[in-house]
């Protein structure tokens, strides 16, 4: 079932690539989020009950904080240092004429291209110190479309990406189906889009600098404010930088353990709405590193898997726990599309729910334009296509 080992493409005759050298996990300690973790290879257990362990392990991590790591998927530790090699690789080689005319251009509605580190428009804003070099679809129809240092490349980040999205992303939507007691190809037959390699989503090479004093006293120390990912599902690979952290169930910030070789997976808006609230497209942020990291870089390996852009997503009124429990009706992503259907108001697009948040993206550190509070914690209120959504500070 999708499950063979990754086969990375051969490397010789290629330029020489520098190992990416690990940076030292912290040494200091934090009341970390408590995620679950999924072993994607019980999947193909002969064991009916290594099969039910799984999903019961996913829908409590789906009931709880709505992250999870990923074990055992498929890519050997030696290949994925050998993608965090390229992304290094790039951020180190990519010339200044390049940086120019592959410049991204969010308004648009895409990340795509090259992200200098100063904000996030088109236009210089506010340092960020934040890189970005983002494989779209187009990036891998044409040379031309990505940076020349990466281009004798190409054919293992394709490799490598479309792993992820017919391998690693199909076999986590199968445990996900299990989980609503739907056809096992559900998601991936009625949501998953399939333009390979990335579908219509994005792959991403970040890199994160050490900012000064100044920086972090204008931010109160946000690299990225909080968010969800509007898309259906994101796989991030563990780095030993601790940046990234996860609203929790107690309504506070947790930062998220260093697990090498794991996947990092959160669930997007679009799996909240089709789960009707089941599954939690949780609140996320980058906040700066601990102390005894604050000086390094922070490389960073991200797929963003992306539904069928002319989709009007609906809950899944035909899955049996939906039939059984209901909808869960917490504030989110669910809760403010069910009453516009309630309404009888039009959905948008997947398309357009991602691409109006992409164009309307904000510097990340800078503060939001509205505020509410909710049971005395501070939220930012956002409006895409009729839609609100809040966000805690």
């Amino acid at each position: 079932m999708f499950s063979a080992p990754f086969v990375s493409p051969p490397t010789e005759g290629k330029p020489h690539v520098p190992k990416w050298v690990p940076p030292e996990p912290t040494k200091m300690e934090f009341d970390w989020a408590k995620l679950k973790t999924l072993d994607l290879s019980l999947l193909n257990s002969s064991d009916p009950a290594d099969v039910e362990r799984l999903v019961a392990t996913a829908k409590a991590a789906m009931h709880g904080e709505g992250f999870m790591y990923l074990e055992n998927y498929g890519i050997s530790y030696e290949q994925l240092m050998r993608q965090f090699d390229l992304g290094q690789y790039l951020h180190q080689n990519i010339s200044e004429e390049d940086k120019e005319r592959l410049k991204w251009n969010p308004e648009a509605g895409t990340f795509a291209g090259f992200k200098r580190r100063t904000g996030w428009k088109a236009e210089a804003g506010k340092v960020d110190g934040i890189e970005q070099f983002n494989f779209y679809h187009d990036q891998f129809q044409s040379p031309d479309a990505v940076p020349t240092c990466i281009q004798p490349f190409m054919d293992e980040i394709t490799a490598f990406c479309r792993y992820l999205t017919d391998s690693v992303n199909r076999r986590l939507l199968t445990v996900l189906s299990k989980v609503l007691e739907l056809p096992d190809d559900y998601l991936w037959d009625h949501i998953q889009s399939k333009d390979k390699p990335v579908g219509q989503g994005y792959f991403r090479h970040a890199l994160f600098y050490p900012v000064g004093e100044e920086h972090r006293n204008s931010s109160n120390g946000l690299r990225m404010n909080g968010h969800t990912d509007y898309g259906l599902t994101t796989l991030l690979f563990s780095v030993p930088i601790t940046a990234l952290q996860v609203w929790g169930r107690d309504e506070e910030w947790h930062y998220v353990k260093y697990n090498p070789g794991a996947l990092v997976i959160n669930i997007g808006d679009v799996l909240e709405v089709v789960s009707g609230g089941h599954f939690k497209a949780t609140r996320h942020r980058v906040f700066e590193p601990p102390e005894d990291q604050r000086h390094e870089q922070r490389l960073s390996l991200v797929m963003f898997q992306a539904s069928e852009g002319s989709l009007r997503v609906q809950p899944a009124d035909e899955s049996p726990l939906l039939q059984r429990e209901g909808y869960v009706m917490e504030q989110g992503v669910f809760f403010e599309f069910h009453k516009r259907i309630k309404a009888g108001l039009p959905i948008p697009t997947t398309k357009e729910w991602r691409e109006s948040q992409v164009a309307d993206i904000p510097e990340v550190t800078a503060p939001r334009r509205k505020i509410q509070i909710v049971n005395g914690k501070k939220f930012t209120e956002e409006l895409y296509q009729g839609v609100k959504v809040l966000l805690p500070l």
